[in-house]
């Protein structure tokens, strides 16, 4: 049975099912791994987190802010020490989107950071393609937060904001994750192991 598992992870032929399969764990595991740290109040390191915290929330309100009013023209009307973000609807009535601690990139950096750090793959790669990550996961959350916000301009109904907040950008946010992971798999973790693939392809080819 061992031998056989063994065997089994090992041939290249199950390497999307195998990466898959490990995608998928580490993603339910950094979740309840990250559960219990909140329950411990970031410890050890709780004053650094809440710093780290402070400042994230504050860049996405800001970016958040530039984005809906320099690209698409949102008239706003904000509340900076709420980092509330209000506009008028298509209806005439306010909606609003307040950027609480909880809407921070914080969560999605460390989900990020504890995918790509366990996962397999060259080092060298690693080493710039992280930050990029991190920076992209920045960017993702200023379209959610403002996507958030001109879907209650577009469509001002009761149910919308926890449509848009919690299916349709949480959908969104960890789809943009997978992507940057499948994009590491196929062109830098599986890459040699695509090469040997075609190489014995051909070679069988041109046995026959």
């Amino acid at each position: 049975m061992k031998n056989s598992l063994q065997n089994y992870l090992k041939d290249p032929k199950n390497q999307s099912t195998v990466d898959v399969g490990m995608f998928i764990l580490l993603i339910i595991s950094f979740h309840f791994l990250f559960l219990g740290w909140q329950a411990l109040d970031y410890w050890p390191i709780k004053n650094a987190i809440d710093k780290l915290s402070l400042w994230s929330v504050n860049r996405v309100f800001k970016e958040s802010c530039w984005v809906l009013q320099h690209v698409f023209g949102v008239d706003l009307t904000t509340i900076t020490h709420t980092r509330t973000i209000a506009a008028l609807s298509k209806e005439g009535g306010f909606v609003k989107v307040l950027i609480a601690p909880e809407c921070a990139s914080l969560k999605q950096w460390f989900h990020w950071l504890f995918l790509m750090l366990i996962f397999p793959g060259p080092w060298k790669h690693k080493a710039w393609y992280i930050p990029v990550g991190l920076v992209i996961v920045e960017l993702t959350n200023v379209v959610r937060i403002c996507g958030i916000l001109l879907m209650q301009i577009q469509w001002p109904r009761p149910n919308t904001f926890h449509i848009a907040h919690d299916y349709v950008f949480k959908i969104f946010f960890y789809l943009v994750i997978f992507l940057m992971w499948v994009l590491w798999v196929e062109k830098f973790k599986n890459r040699k192991t695509a090469q040997q693939l075609n190489n014995s392809t051909n070679q069988q080819i041109n046995n026959e």
